[in-house]
């Protein structure tokens, strides 16, 4: 009796062990990268007026990134950023390597960070902003259909008018400049690992 009750609980145990087992999460479980790929969501497409009076579509821009970053001149997380020329610098390095980038303010009229296109660019020449564009998203119509919540907030958008990315700029959510260069810029590491991707070929032509 005793010598059964031992194999019943050493059964029990087994069984146990082994539906804990297959529920875990298997590292060799990860999508391959041709589903990944696929599975990406594509950028809701958008037109809308920059400070210069310009209509500025998404699908002007097919074929290349395009980085939409959201502000707020008021926020103190987005001055941390410009005051010390951080954002202006990013913007540069990357829209000189045909990355279109494009600034959108979704504040309502009235409400913080709302300024008139006349406004807007007084203040981009006082700060100096290497924005491809400042979009002007009044009615929030942008924001709302990228989920924009805070500012500053990213979306990366490849070629293929594909989100490869969306979220914060880096890891460290501190509105202390100080704090730029020891946080992981999310932006940066997204961009340089797909353009790299992306370079042009040199030496002798292939002969087909």
């Amino acid at each position: 009796m005793k010598r059964n009750l031992s194999y019943l609980i050493v059964t029990v145990l087994a069984v146990t062990l082994m539906a804990v087992w297959l529920n875990q999460p298997r590292a060799d479980a990860q999508p391959m990268q041709g589903q990944a790929k696929s599975s990406l969501p594509a950028a809701p497409t958008f037109t809308a007026t920059d400070t210069h009076n310009n209509t500025v579509s998404l699908s002007d821009y097919a074929g290349q990134y395009v980085v939409l970053e959201w502000t707020n001149k008021d926020c103190p997380f987005v001055k941390k950023f410009y005051k010390p020329g951080k954002m202006q610098q990013l913007q540069k390095t990357y829209t000189d390597k045909g990355v279109v980038w494009l600034t959108v303010c979704s504040s309502a009229e009235g409400k913080q960070g709302y300024m008139t296109a006349d406004q807007w660019n007084s203040h981009i020449a006082e700060q100096n902003s290497q924005a491809s564009a400042v979009l002007m998203d009044t009615s929030g119509e942008i924001g709302h259909a990228y989920g924009a919540t805070n500012t500053p907030q990213f979306v990366i958008i490849n070629p293929d008018g594909k989100i490869i990315y969306q979220g914060a700029i880096d890891d460290n959510p501190s509105a202390d400049s100080a704090e730029i260069d020891n946080a992981n810029n999310y932006v940066t590491q997204v961009l340089d690992a797909s353009l790299v991707r992306q370079t042009k070929p040199y030496g002798c032509g292939v002969k087909y």
